[in-house]
């Protein structure tokens, strides 16, 4: 067996409905209504580091506090519903990070229909526009006039070098297309084979073994080249092989 024919069988085996269960996104698939996945899945996949189960439970905490209907408590809420979230904290994203991710989503979307348009911004049919599409995004989010410094960090972006892990994760729930009912799809503009795969701990060591990264240190480069190798394999959709990456390396310690 190829390897290609070895990693399609592994998308096949974890592109399932029954993966969503124990990962993040299984938090936006708990709503039905555009912003409300758009905003769980974003924020989901922000504070996903660490062990799932507890990247969830966080989840279900800050979304709770919301009860539940993030696009209508964003809408809608007053200065007095913000006082319960001073208490929130994941790892290093806390309190500031928090009622500031709340005060940009609540603005955004009283300008702004979906997401996407946020992260759209210079974009192009060009297979290589991701990295203008989110350094473009970063500037956009830390637009407004009070946006802490210290919550940039929880925000990647490939103007510091890093991997965007967490953002790619985040764009293939939304951009990929397929009918397995695990990624959403619910973007027009940016396409598939435009995505760039999410690097995590999982994915990078699993892509060394296969000798589909070469580059030392794991940086947005690193996710470029892990992305174009898989486009040999798949160009329209080369970041399904992120379920077989992320399959191997934390299902099967390969």
């Amino acid at each position: 067996m190829n390897l290609k024919d070895f990693l399609d069988e592994k998308v096949a085996q974890y592109n399932r409905p029954d993966f969503i269960e124990l990962d993040p996104i299984s938090i936006p698939h708990r709503f039905t209504r555009k912003e409300d996945i758009e905003v769980t899945a974003f924020i989901a996949a922000t504070l996903a580091w660490g062990q799932r189960k507890t990247i969830i439970n966080k989840c279900l905490q800050l979304f709770d506090m919301m009860d539940n209907a993030p696009y209508e408590f964003l809408s809608q809420h007053q200065e007095s519903d913000l006082k319960p979230f001073l208490d929130f904290k994941h790892r290093t994203f806390n309190d500031i990070d928090t009622l500031y991710f709340i005060e940009f989503f609540s603005w955004f979307y009283r300008n702004h229909k979906s997401l996407e348009e946020a992260f759209t911004i210079g974009w192009s049919e060009d297979k290589d526009v991701m990295s203008v599409l989110l350094s473009n995004f970063h500037d956009f989010f830390f637009q407004l006039e009070d946006a802490p410094a210290r919550t940039r960090k929880h925000v990647a972006t490939p103007k510091r070098k890093a991997a965007c892990k967490r953002i790619n994760m985040f764009l293939r729930w939304m951009v990929r297309k397929d009918k397995n009912g695990v990624d959403f799809g619910i973007w027009e503009k940016i396409q598939p084979y435009q995505l760039i795969c999410p690097c995590d701990l999982h994915v990078d060591r699993v892509g060394r073994k296969l000798g589909l990264i070469t580059r030392k240190q794991t940086d947005w480069l690193t996710a470029t080249e892990l992305t174009d190798e898989l486009r040999k394999f798949d160009p329209n959709d080369p970041v399904k092989y992120d379920f077989a990456l992320f399959g191997l390396g934390i299902e099967e310690k390969f």
